[in-house]
């Protein structure tokens, strides 16, 4: 079973038993993995423990219970292995930004959560810990025709922006064309929210368009993650692969005006497998990586 199954399958063991006494103790044997090794491989695949996640989907089962009043906060507080009413309050409250007395006396709305899908992506294990695999290499230089636009993360609907734009670009290349497929991805200024993008293809094949541009990428001393599914979607969790990347691996990231470089094998299929590149200090290298 692939490593990124377990977690899948754990993740609904979870869910369809979340109102037992679940530990990392208890959740590993069922796996038949050592409680060390589930704990590394969990916290890798979601980006947070395994008493982290349990608390999350507790606290995400008593919204719908919350809405029964037949039941109590006592009640459900018990039921969800809270261990006090208190305890259920205030983690409920950190959550959600409310008491649990209060979604129910003014009768609020919260949406509740589907299980997180995971993330299909290759692990390695470094030092006794495990992380995303990556290569560290060189990124070469290309001439890439695109589109460019902006997208602010905090405001805009970017994940519509970017789609509509992978739109345009499909409709103005011949269906007979799969080279490569480049998303630039340029932080507008530091700290912010706002990046500009150029979505493209090599220079070579030509789109006679006036919302087009070229730019030239530089060769770039990068690490190389591979994963499958959608940028757009797994932006969390590729923000915390990369940190911890960062911390096992002992680099440092370039200070560049380019953040990360996303590239499909095929223009046409831009749901398939990618590679993401990030500028890395090249005088950082650990050797034993």
């Amino acid at each position: 079973m692939e490593h990124y199954e377990i977690i899948e399958k754990a993740l609904i063991y979870i869910e369809n038993n979340i109102e037992e006494s679940l530990s990392l103790d208890s959740v590993a044997s069922r796996f038949n993995l050592s409680k060390y090794y589930f704990h590394r491989l969990f916290s890798a695949m979601m980006g947070c423990s395994l008493n982290q996640y349990l608390l999350s989907r507790r606290l995400n089962a008593s919204v719908k219970l919350i809405q029964n009043e037949n039941l109590s906060l006592t009640d459900i507080a018990y039921q969800l292995n809270f261990g006090t009413p208190s305890s259920f309050t205030r983690a409920f409250k950190r959550q959600h930004g409310i008491a649990p007395s209060l979604l129910r006396e003014k009768n609020i709305t919260i949406t509740e959560e589907p299980i997180p899908s995971v993330v299909k992506r290759p692990i390695k294990n470094i030092n006794g810990d495990i992380v995303t695999d990556f290569t560290l290499k060189d990124f070469r230089a290309v001439r890439v025709c695109g589109i460019a636009f902006e997208v602010d993360l905090a405001t805009d609907d970017y994940k519509a922006k970017f789609r509509s734009h992978s739109k345009m670009l499909l409709n103005n290349i011949d269906k007979n064309i799969n080279g490569s497929c480049y998303v630039i991805y340029s932080n507008c200024q530091p700290n912010s929210t706002r990046f500009k993008v150029l979505l493209g293809i090599p220079h070579d094949i030509q789109i006679d368009k006036p919302y087009y541009f070229t730019i030239d990428v530089p060769q770039i001393f990068c690490a190389s993650f591979n994963y499958f599914g959608d940028l757009l979607d797994i932006g969390d969790i590729f923000i915390t692969d990369f940190a911890r990347f960062l911390k096992i691996s002992k680099q440092e990231k370039e200070n560049s005006s380019i953040e990360l470089i996303q590239v499909f094998e095929n223009v046409q299929n831009l749901d398939s497998a990618y590679h993401i590149y990030v500028p890395i200090k090249k005088d950082s290298i650990d050797t034993e990586c």
